[in-house]
């Protein structure tokens, strides 16, 4: 994990300085940091921010805004056209509640976000959830359980607001 960590602190100082306008050297960065290749439709806006990078899978045609920060330990799959926006975290890792067990290690699960969602500014997306297809998650909001395709999503903790698109059957 600590070769993870300064491998990632290496790379994102130089991502951090290219201007939005050179697009195709944020996605060569951001493909290296992250091991693998991206499609030509990638966009990022530094800053960025992770803890290692390779655990970070990305799909086509994906959107990350300025001051993203992705702690990737226990994975990240984002889908294809996926919209993140500014001041988003999205953290799979964290301590043991339990005072005597914090500093004995970390803990980490996955976060997968499905295909076409929007994650508007300021979502903390925390470890072991996954956000399902064509879902919006709401400003501001905290997301600490899974969230059905479809779905609008808001608060702290984030619940479902309403459903979207043609299926409605996920509305309270």
């Amino acid at each position: 994990m600590v070769a993870s960590v300064q491998r990632a602190m290496a790379i994102t100082p130089k991502l951090n300085r290219l201007e939005y306008g050179d697009a195709d050297a944020i996605r060569a960065l951001f493909g290296e940091l992250i091991g693998a290749e991206l499609d030509e439709r990638f966009s990022l806006i530094p800053p960025f921010y992770t803890t290692g990078g390779e655990n970070i899978r990305i799909g086509r045609n994906v959107f990350i805004n300025q001051n993203c920060t992705m702690y990737d330990l226990g994975g990240i799959e984002i889908g294809d056209d996926v919209l993140i926006g500014p001041n988003v975290s999205l953290i799979t890792s964290g301590h043991p509640i339990e005072p005597e067990e914090r500093r004995e290690g970390v803990t980490a699960a996955p976060i997968t976000i499905g295909r076409n969602v929007w994650i508007a500014a300021g979502v903390t997306v925390i470890g072991g959830v996954s956000i399902g297809d064509n879902s919006v998650v709401a400003a501001g909001s905290v997301v600490t359980r899974d969230v059905p395709p479809n779905s609008l999503v808001g608060g702290n903790p984030a619940r479902l607001i309403r459903a979207i698109g043609e299926d409605r059957s996920a509305a309270p």
